[in-house]
């Protein structure tokens, strides 16, 4: 049994896989502190549990792109959650870090099984005008992915019982690849690739392309800049907020799931350029209302980078693979890639911003970034009005 390419069935299927696929990288950030006492290590070797993964996903994304490219979407999302699954069980059983950081890591590799493949066989299997609203779902899910696993870390189960989160992540995993199995279509037809559109330097190649991998790079430098080090300026003064109301605030990644479909839904109707001019101008007025030391208005600002952030972000994606007709993979995994790199490059930049001239000053490079995806989108509004009236 298949679920229906133009139905809810799909849309379903991607969320909950890629949801579970999200929610085992953060499973052991809100207990790092317990990890930390668990184990007698310092803070960095903890924190190691979270940052083996990202490299992981890193490294095996342009692995992961080609092979996406060159084989059917089942058996690769089969095998992957296996593996992301058992390391799952591995790290809940394991009485030692290195098992447990190792283990991790062998999760990030496998995590483009399941996120980068999935993105190129959708671009394949579904038609354009039913492409931006799914991978408006796909970005939903990864914000939910992303909170849902916070929360069984920290919340679900007390801190002390983390093992039980990471069964708890296995079983979901499981779950999810068994659904995404039984209940996804088949692949369409493949035609035989052009060599000269196969490699990733011919897709670095195309502008087009090239304009939302910077969306994807600049969007995610300004989000990482903003929210890693917002916990920072609340604290101190004038707010002095505690950290339980810090991380109540976090809960604004509920907006970016509407966000996502949302966004897709508005590229049908207004375009991809005008959707990014809107996203920017939120995200950009939602980084000012943040200089106001008012808590109200700073849960509002939050909202609103998450809604920003993940309307430009569903807007890049759908856009990219509807561009698509060949070398899907390595297309998505280039934009993976960059995304993860625009993130670690926010937070470098934004960490001196903040060193020298405080939160005023990871503001205004996050501002300053921000220009680049909607230099972008302009461009693109322009180019698909002179395409209307072609």
């Amino acid at each position: 049994m298949e679920a229906s390419s133009g139905g809810r069935g799909i849309q379903s299927v991607v969320f909950a896989l890629v949801a579970t696929t999200f929610l085992t990288v953060y499973v052991t950030q809100p207990v790092l502190p317990v990890l930390k006492e668990e184990f007698g290590v310092t803070p960095g070797i903890a924190s190691l549990t979270v940052s083996a993964v990202v490299l992981g996903i890193a490294l095996a994304n342009l692995p992961f792109g080609v092979i996406a490219d060159r084989f059917p979407i089942r058996p690769i999302v089969l095998g992957g959650g296996a593996v992301v699954a058992l390391a799952s069980l591995a790290c809940a059983l394991t009485q030692h870090i290195g098992v447990l950081v190792a283990a991790r890591f062998v999760q990030g590799l496998f995590i483009p099984s399941m996120s980068t493949c999935l993105a190129a066989y959708l671009s394949r299997a579904l038609p354009p005008d039913r492409l931006a609203v799914v991978m408006g779902w796909y970005v939903s899910a990864t914000v939910a992915g992303g909170m849902g696993g916070r929360l069984l870390g920290g919340f679900v189960f007390p801190a002390a019982h983390w093992r039980l989160a990471f069964a708890t992540a296995a079983a979901l995993v499981g779950g999810a690849v068994g659904a995404a199995v039984r209940w996804l279509p088949r692949d369409p037809p493949r035609s035989t690739p052009r060599p000269e559109a196969a490699g990733f330097l011919a897709l670095l190649a195309r502008q087009e392309l090239l304009r939302m991998f910077a969306v994807g790079f600049f969007a995610f430098f300004v989000f990482s800049a903003m929210f890693n080090y917002a916990p920072f300026y609340l604290s101190g003064a004038p707010l002095h907020l505690s950290v339980r109301i810090i991380t109540l605030l976090y809960l604004a990644y509920l907006f970016g799931i509407a966000a996502g479909p949302f966004s897709g839904t508005l590229t049908r109707l207004i375009g991809t350029g005008f959707t990014l001019i809107a996203g920017c101008a939120l995200f950009g007025f939602s980084i000012a209302l943040t200089l106001v030391p008012f808590l109200p208005v700073i849960a509002a600002s939050f909202a609103g980078i998450c809604g920003g952030f993940f309307a430009i972000h569903a807007a890049a994606v759908g856009s990219l693979n509807g561009r698509l007709t060949e070398s899907r993979g390595r297309a998505n995994s280039i934009y993976v890639l960059l995304y993860y790199l625009g993130g670690a490059a926010g937070i470098s930049a934004g960490g001196a911003a903040y060193a020298r001239w405080g939160w005023h000053g990871t503001a205004m490079v996050g501002g300053l970034a921000l220009l680049v995806p909607l230099s972008v989108g302009i461009a693109e509004a322009v180019h698909e009005r002179r395409a209307r009236l072609a």
